[in-house]
Parts: C-alpha cells; structure tokens; sequence
C-alpha cells in the first residue's frame, strides 16, 4: 500500500476524474445511459497543501501524530476502490474524486468553520477540527475560494445531464453501542425530513417543496439495489446509522435540479423575462446551493427575514421581490410540481456506506490502515457487481415500466439543455 500519510501529493485538480477500464463489464448498463451516470468519492482523498500545514516559519500547524490520527479518522477508506469497480461495472469511463484530504476540507458540508465546541457530526461545517481552531480568517478565505469553490464549479460540469449520481463512502465496522454495522448502508433522506416532515427552516429557499425531500433517490433505483445486494449474501441498511446532512452533495443536487427545471419551464412561458437582470438575480439565489454568494445571501434575507437594506440596493431588490412573486405564483398555478414528481427523468442522487473493514485491513492498536488482500479487492468488486447490475436492472426494465404509465414529452427539461445551467452553488459555470 502507498504511503497514507503523504500528505504532498497532488490535489490539482481538485476534484479529478478517474479512467477506469470498463471493457470486461459483466453486464454493463445499455451505452444510452453511460454518460448519464456519475460515480464519485468525496471523503477518500490524501492531500493537504503545505500552506495550511505549516506556518511562514515551517513549523506544523498541527503536531503530526495528532494530525495523522485525525486523517485516519476522517478519511473514507476504501471508498475509491468500491468506485472505481463500479464504475468498471457499470461500463462507463471513469469515476470523479475530491483529492484534498476530509480532515481539512469536507465539501460535503456548507461552507464555513464548525465552532469550535460543536459535537453534532451531521451539523458540521466544511473546516473542521483541527484546523477550525488553527487556520486565520485569511487562510480559511483561501481555502474556501482556492478549493471549495473549484470544487463546486467542477462537480456542475460533471452533474449536468446525469440522471444518477452514486456517491460512494465508508464507513466504521461498530456503532458507538459496538454492534455491527450493515455490510452496506443506501442513504437517501435528509434528517429534517426525517425528524420534521419537512426541509430545515431557513438553509434553501422556502420555495422548495418539502415533499421533494422525502428521498433523494428513485424508490425503485434504492430498492432493486437493496433487493439485489440481499440477495447476494450483503446486510443492507437504510438510512442508518445516520442521514444526509443538509449540506450533502446530493441534498444540495435535489434542490439545484429542482430549480433549474423550474427556471426552464418558467422561461418557456415568460421568455421576454430571460434578459431581465430581476429574474437574473432571482435565479442566482435559488439555485445558490452551497450558500457561497453573498447578494444571494442578502436577497433571501429580504425577502424573507425583511432586512433592511443599503439604499444603493433597495430598488435593485425591489425589482427582484415582485419577479420572485411572478415565479413563486407560477410555480403555484402550474404542473411542475407534479410533472417533475412523476418524470422518468427526474434525477436521483444515492450514498452508498460500505463498511471499511471490508475494503482494507487496519492496526487493532492503531486503527492505521495496513494493507489491502485480495480479499478485499474481492468483496469491493462483488459489491459493485451487485450495484451495478441493480442500476442495470433498473434502466433496462424497471424504469421502461415507469415510463409506460407516464408520458415523455421530447424536450423535458429534465434533460438538460446546453449552456442553461446555473451553477450548483449559483455562479455561472464556466
């Protein structure tokens, strides 16, 4: 095994796409699909930059062997094996991966620094212990602009036009109570929705309907996978041992997409509205995912907190207020709603949790990584056999037999559309 802790290596670019040779596929998926499906890890990368490990003197930041320890507990281990087999599996090219290490950014978290006493793991932030309490305001400015948001850019190049995006994790063989943990765990349900019915007050625009948050999967994709895996001798879990955090990649990806579609259809109907710098402004905010614009921020602040705002502002808002009325009203009076619920083409976005002792073998002192078997290589491939033939399965027969009972207009705007989208964290791509 290559050295875990060489922190040097590169992590440019930040989020990378991975070849894979897919060419002894058992059953790959049919080649419509192969460029509509999105494998990636986020928690399995190595990197930390040297600026923020040491000081302008060379010092470390953080002493070592507490930063090692830290790494190991952050890290997903494992996790790009499993994707990298499945997306061999499933015969598409390749797999994405965030290369920068989860002990100094977590991008599937919100942006910004967790307090420093915090100790819910679902409400954490991007920057988390140690470095939370250790890097300046400067430095974690420049982590978030150097890396967070190349991230965010990248990751909507690769999302647009994907019907399913599979983000792969790892996970720990014990709950804290020591019992096992499912050999694999499909989650699917923001914890807010989970506890509340609903969506967190006051995260994405009220705008968003809560039911969408029920799952960010196809039913039918999440079962067939469950039902294969169980079938292949895997413990499957559901939802468990925790859920999305509202700051997940795939909770965020619900919400952009739902917006975006919304966007297209309301441009359909009001086309002289597209070169109207309120709509403009409007659309920025709804589809400002990953809360990294600060107008945005402002905006849902008026609008729904009622703030005041500078006078140099006030008739610029204004004007955004009565066009987020106009589509707040569409929305209300038309089908989007019911038709995005009901379209075959409706994205789904899963977490898959495998459980890490099968993937790698670790130090019982240490809890360090020691080496990866054939074994294990062996299970990793078996499992995303598994996975993939399920999301086979469900291109091939269960979804046709969605699209029976529904109809397919051509041109849905859950295709996608070149050069339409606005960014998952609600800057222009590009």
């Amino acid at each position: 095994m290559r050295d875990a802790f060489d922190f040097d290596r590169s992590c440019e670019p930040p989020y990378e796409f991975v070849p894979v040779d897919s060419g002894r596929a058992l059953r790959p998926v049919p080649p419509a699909f192969r460029d509509q499906i999105l494998v990636d890890t986020v928690h399995d990368g190595v990197s930390i930059p040297a600026m923020f490990r040491f000081d302008d003197q060379g010092r470390p930041k953080v002493d070592p062997e507490h930063l090692r320890q830290r790494f190991v507990e952050e890290r997903d281990w494992g996790a790009s094996l499993v994707a990298s087999r499945i997306a061999q599996e499933l015969g598409i090219s390749g797999f994405h991966r965030i290369r920068l290490a989860r002990v100094l950014l977590d991008f599937n978290r919100f942006p910004g620094s967790t307090p420093p006493r915090s100790t819910d793991h679902l409400e954490r932030l991007a920057i988390n212990p140690p470095f939370n309490t250790l890097l300046s305001h400067e430095e974690k400015t420049a982590l978030l602009e150097g890396y967070y948001d190349r991230v965010s850019t990248l990751l909507e190049r690769a999302l647009v036009g994907k019907l399913i995006k599979i983000g792969v994790h790892s996970y720990d063989e014990l709950n804290p109570s020591s019992t096992r943990r499912p050999d694999v765990s499909l989650i699917s349900r923001p914890r807010s929705y989970q506890e509340d019915s609903k969506m967190a007050h006051g995260i994405f625009d009220p705008m968003f309907p809560d039911l969408l948050a029920e799952s960010t999967c196809s039913r039918t994709l999440l079962h067939r996978m469950s039902l294969n895996l169980e079938r292949a001798g895997f413990r499957v879990g559901h939802n468990h041992p925790y859920l999305l955090p509202e700051g997940s990649i795939e909770v965020r990806t619900q919400v952009w997409y739902f917006f975006l579609y919304l966007k297209e259809r309301f441009l359909t109907d009001n086309p002289e509205t597209a070169v109207d710098p309120a709509y403009d402004t409007v659309w920025s905010m709804l589809l400002n995912t990953n809360l990294r614009l600060q107008e945005s921020d402002a905006l849902r602040g008026y609008l729904h907190r009622y703030h005041r705002v500078p006078a140099l502002m006030a008739e610029r808002f204004r004007r955004a207020r009565f066009a987020y009325d106009h589509v707040k009203a569409f929305l209300a009076a038309s089908t989007v709603l019911e038709d995005y619920q009901r379209s075959p083409l409706r994205p789904s976005a899963l977490v898959i949790e495998v459980r890490k002792d099968l993937l790698c073998e670790f130090n019982p002192k240490t809890g360090h990584p020691q080496r990866l078997f054939e074994e294990h290589d062996a299970k990793a491939t078996e499992i995303a056999r598994v996975i993939a033939e399920a999301i086979t399965i469900f291109l091939e027969t269960d979804r046709e037999q969605l699209k029976q009972s529904e109809s397919m207009a051509e041109g849905d705007p859950l295709q996608g559309s070149p050069g339409s989208t606005i960014g998952l964290g609600g800057a222009p791509a590009g």
